[in-house]
Parts: C-alpha cells; structure tokens; sequence
C-alpha cells in the first residue's frame, strides 16, 4: 500500500501526466514515493527517508494525523515527532535490535505451535493401528482440527485485538502445550477426535495475531522478509521435530508407553515452557518494553526497558511515516461491529482471500502424508522421518529466496504463482509413473512437491499493506487465514483409504488445482492492475486543491480512499 496525496504534500501522484515526464527532478527531488511509468500504481521505492518530505510535512496533513492519533490514544503518540531525524546507520541498527528482541521470540512461539500441529511423526509411529484407525480416520480428525482452528480464527483475533497478543498469545501456547501433552493418553479413536478439536480451538487465531504483532514493529517493505522468516519455522521445525522424534520415538516400551505417547508429553511440556517464557518476552509496543509483567523482569529488560526515548521516538515515528494509519487504533481497543463489517465488506482484498483457500492446496496432502507414505512403501519410522528432511531443506531455501527475490524486483503476485509453477511438473510425473516405479523415483518427486517454493508470506504481507487501517488489517489477516484453512479442510480429505499407498486419483486432482491456480493468480494480477488504473483516473481529475480538501475531509476508509493504490 502507498499513500499519494497531492504536490502540495509532497507526496507521490498516481498519474502519469506529461509534466512529471518531462522533469524528472520534481519526482526524484520533492517525492518521496516513485511509481513506475506503466500507469498500473506500482510503487517502486515506499520508503521515507528521516531528512525528506513525508505525510505529516503539512500542517493541514500534520493536525488530521494528530487528532487521529488522539482520539484513538495511540500507545506511541507521546513520541510522535514530524521534526525528527535519525540517520541510516541509527535505523539499520535499531532494526537489527528489533530482529533479535521481537522477530527471534515470534519464530520461536510460532515453533511451539508447528511443532505440535503435525502428527505426522505419531502416524509414522502405528498411532493409527494402535487406535484401531485407517487413514480416512485420520483425515476426520484432521478435517476436525482444521475446522475448529478456522472457527477460532477471527474470534482470536480480535479478543488478541482487545486484551493485546502480549497477553493473548502466551496464555494461548500454554494451552496448547498442556492439550499436546493430554494427546499421550488417549486411547481411542473418539479421543483423538476431542483433542485435535480442542488443539485447533486453541491455536486459532495465532497467525494473524502475529502478523498484526509484526506490522506494529516494522514498515512494509521490511514486512514481507519478516514473514518470510516466520514461515521458515515450517521447515525447520519439521526438520527438528524429525529429529528429536527418532529419539522420543526410541522410548517405545518404557513405563508401556508406545513411542508416540512419550513424543506427544515431550513436545507439549516444550510448548508449555514457550509459553511461560513468553509472559516475560513479549511487549505491547516499541514505547512499553519496561512494562512487561507490570515492570517485574527488570532483572531482564531494565528499569528503563529495551529502547532509549530516543530509539522509542525513531521506531514510532519511522513506522508511522511509513503508514501514518498504523496509529489510528492503539493496542488495547477492539474492533467493533462497523470496523468488523467495513473489513468484511471491502472486496478489493477477496481475491487474496480467494488465493488463501486455493494456491497452497496441492502441496498440502503430500506434505501431511509423506511420512505415512514413506512408511507404507515399505521404509522403517527412523528412515520415513530421517527421509522427510531434505523436503524441508530445499523448502527452507526456497522460501526465503522467493520472497527475497519479490521485494527486490517490487513483483508479488507473478512470484506468488511461481508456487504452483514449481509443483505443476512434479505432479505429472507422480500421475504418469507407473506402479511398478522405483520408491526411490517417487520419493524424489514427493520430496520436490515438499520443497515447494512457499509464497505464502507474499500474501500475508499483501492482505497488510493493502488494508490500509489497523482494524481492517485485523480482520483481514484473520480471514486470509480462514480462508487457507479452508483449503486445508479440503486437503484433508483429497487422499482416501482406498486410493493408497499411490493415490493416483488424489493426486490427478491435485494436478487440475495446480493448473487452475496458476489461472487464478494472473487474474488476480489484472483485477489490481486495473483498479489502481481506475483510481488514478479519478484521482488525476481532481485539481490540486481538490485533492487537498479530499484528504482532509473524505468518509472513504481503508483502500476505498482515491489516494492509495494496491500492492500486487
């Protein structure tokens, strides 16, 4: 998302009139924001140097955010400061704080999460027959968790909205640390259908806490690499769930305990540990580090917190001149029933959603099966889990360069498709072999589809950047991962009992989704083509003080403003 006001607020015109054509050094003197010369509202360069011009260089502009940023009390307003300046060298290394303090912790509470949501180790490990189940009772049980983490998600969100993800969140992964560890001591079919149910209720709603979380710390051209990282936690904690299950999995036999049950304890007392540490990791914002358990690790953040007021009023004021509407909610104020409608209401961000519930469905049940699929041809639960992490490596890589690579050309959805671009050939090779193939043969086609170029970031960090309002980006990214449950509850239930060890017919539909995705992504790219064309059509008709009256008075909220072109 950018802002584009009018000359007279230095901010960036969506036009592409034949004046800025013919002098160049108006735009790269007095603009802070450049727009490629294609007409299609593409920002090329969103950041907000300390020195230039931004949106509260007016007085006008200046009162409107003020007043904004008291009447919602926002948490950093003391340390709003349109005078302030830093240099580069101040920002990159409050930004490497921030990286260590914040993004480090996130990945780690999102490792307790991951880590217990796949039980495809346990499966490896005759949790199935042992319960007297086949694989569509896993697929129940599944669809189930999916279901109920889809129920908890926007409901999550927007409690973590209210009481703050610094409260929220570590009471939540002490929940589902103690749930894990209860999975040891079920004995039937119908207890693992009760507890993934109420494993699914209580992860729900972590991951767009999280994303909101993030947004509040960094801008966002700096987002997209963030939860690039983030999603790298799948992977990794795959590989090392992998890991620390060829040991847990060796326990078999001790206390009569099979190796499953002592692998369900283990990772869930891990995920509790996470979970207390997180009451002292996490703060509310930037400006209330010295406040985390009402001031009582001190003995961790210091009587005075992480930042300087120096470093509180540049990491407030750098965010905000990023996206001056990160402030027009404080951290403690709910969404309620207008903001939740307009959110809900606002079309532009459907097709993402629409992405959510399709792009990454394919990838899902070979993801999910693998192990129960190596383990069925024939490989031991050691070699079925030891055989597992190659996948995660080649996906480790390849996400972080995918949306590497994306801010770097400033191209997101063209590279978002290159995900099923990526899986579409392996497909067809595990439809067209025969039975008769070496396992070795489809096991390198399963662990190619496993290392899917993952883009999902990509999406998350467009659903931000386009909401444009912290309360639509609330409700936005908690539906964007409604959204990819749903594809999850579908994934679940492509792969049946009586298509195994092969799945030829699961996978022959998963070959037609990942074609009609790639479909899907290149209109999604003409639908936000063409709306910022019409926006910069109705924007460029207005006069300069048109313009200025617009902003200072428009009822349009979120992305509907004329001001603001779509990220794609």
């Amino acid at each position: 998302m950018a802002h584009i006001t009018s000359e007279k607020e230095k901010h960036a015109d969506i036009s592409n009139s034949p004046s800025e054509k013919s002098n160049p050094s108006v735009k790269a003197s007095t603009f802070p924001l450049e727009l490629d010369e294609n007409n299609d509202g593409k920002v090329k360069n969103a950041y907000f140097g300390s020195n230039q011009h931004h949106v509260f260089s007016t007085p006008k502009s200046l009162s409107h955010w003020t007043d904004v940023y008291e009447k919602s009390k926002y948490e950093g307003r003391h340390r709003f400061d349109p005078q302030l300046q830093w240099s580069p060298s101040e920002e990159k290394r409050l930004l490497r704080k921030l990286d260590l303090r914040i993004m480090l912790w996130v990945w780690i509470m999102f490792s307790s999460l991951d880590l217990i949501r796949n039980i495809n180790r346990a499966v490896s490990d005759k949790l199935l027959p042992e319960l007297g189940m086949n694989t569509n009772d896993f697929n129940n049980g599944q669809t189930i968790y999916f279901f109920t983490f889809l129920a908890a998600e926007l409901p999550g969100g927007l409690i973590s909205k209210k009481i703050g993800p610094d409260v929220m969140t570590p009471i939540a992964i002490v929940c589902w640390g103690t749930i894990c560890a209860c999975q040891s001591l079920i004995t039937s079919r119908t207890g693992y259908y009760v507890t993934r149910a109420i494993l699914g209720l209580a992860q729900g709603g972590f991951i767009p806490e999280m994303v909101l979380y993030l947004s509040y710390f960094y801008k966002a051209n700096e987002l997209p690499i963030r939860l690039s990282v983030f999603y790298t936690v799948i992977p990794l904690t795959q590989i090392i769930g992998s890991l620390l299950a060829a040991g847990f999995l060796e326990m078999r036999g001790i206390s009569d305990w099979s190796g499953w049950r002592w692998l369900f304890l283990l990772e869930g007392v891990m995920s509790i540990v996470v979970g207390i540490l997180s009451f002292f990791f996490m703060p509310a914002s930037v400006t209330q580090t010295s406040e985390i358990l009402r001031g009582k690790a001190q003995w961790l953040h210091g009587k005075t917190g992480w930042f300087t007021p120096r470093e509180e009023g540049i990491l407030v004021n750098r965010i905000l001149r990023d996206d001056p509407s990160k402030g027009d909610m404080n951290n403690r104020q709910h969404v309620d029933l207008r903001g939740l409608w307009n959110a809900l209401k606002d079309i532009d961000l459907w097709p993402i959603y629409m992405l959510g519930v399709l792009a990454f469905l394919p990838y899902q049940p070979t993801a999910n099966y693998l192990s129960l699929t190596l383990s069925t041809l024939g490989y031991t639960t050691f070699e079925s889990n030891m055989l597992a992490i190659p996948g995660f490596i080649l996906f480790f890589l390849n996400i972080l360069f995918i949306v590497w690579l994306s801010e770097k050309v400033n191209e997101r959805l063209i590279l978002a498709a290159w995900s099923n671009i990526w899986m579409l050939p392996f497909f067809i090779g595990i439809v067209a072999i025969p039975k008769s193939t070496s396992y070795w043969v489809r096991y390198a086609l399963l662990t190619c589809i496993n290392g899917i170029p993952y883009t999902h970031a990509i999406l998350v960090a467009m659903i931000s950047r386009n909401a444009n309002s912290v309360g639509t980006r609330a409700v936005g990214t908690a539906i964007y991962n409604m959204s990819y449950q749903f594809g999850s509850i579908a994934a679940a239930n492509i792969y049946r009992n009586d298509d195994k060890p092969y799945y030829y017919n699961g996978n022959k539909i998963l070959l037609g989704i990942c074609c009609a995705n790639i479909g899907l992504f290149g209109l999604t790219k003409l639908y936000y083509v063409k709306r910022n064309q019409r926006k910069a059509k109705a924007w460029n008709k207005l006069t300069e003080d048109e313009k200025v009256n617009y902003i200072a008075t428009t009822k349009d909220t979120g992305m509907q403003k004329l001001n603001v072109v779509f990220a794609h």
